[in-house]
C-alpha cells in the first residue's frame, strides 16, 4: 500500500517546483486526498490539471490507490 509521503514525493518529482499535500482519508492506505499547487497548471482547465496529476499514477488509480481526490491550484491561487 502506498503511503501519503510516497504519493507526495511522486507528485512533486513529476511536477518540479510543485507543492503537494497528501492525506490518507481512511487510514487504510488506499483512499487519498491530494492538494497540489503548481505553475504547470497555468492556462489549463481543471479537468486537464486533474488528468495531469492522475497521469502520474496511471493504472494504480483504481488499483492500489483505490480513490484519489484532487484539488489543484496555481501559486497565484487560480484553479
Amino acid at each position: 500500500m502506498p503511503t501519503p509521503e510516497e504519493l507526495k514525493t511522486r507528485i512533486e518529482s513529476a511536477l518540479p517546483g510543485s507543492t503537494a499535500t497528501v492525506e490518507d482519508l481512511t487510514g487504510g492506505g488506499d483512499h487519498f486526498r491530494a492538494e497540489v499547487v503548481s505553475d504547470r497548471f497555468e492556462g489549463m482547465s481543471r479537468i486537464e490539471q486533474h488528468q495531469l496529476v492522475y497521469g502520474i499514477f496511471g493504472d494504480e488509480v483504481g488499483g492500489a490507490i483505490h480513490a484519489l481526490s484532487i484539488k489543484t491550484s496555481t501559486p497565484g491561487g487560480t484553479r
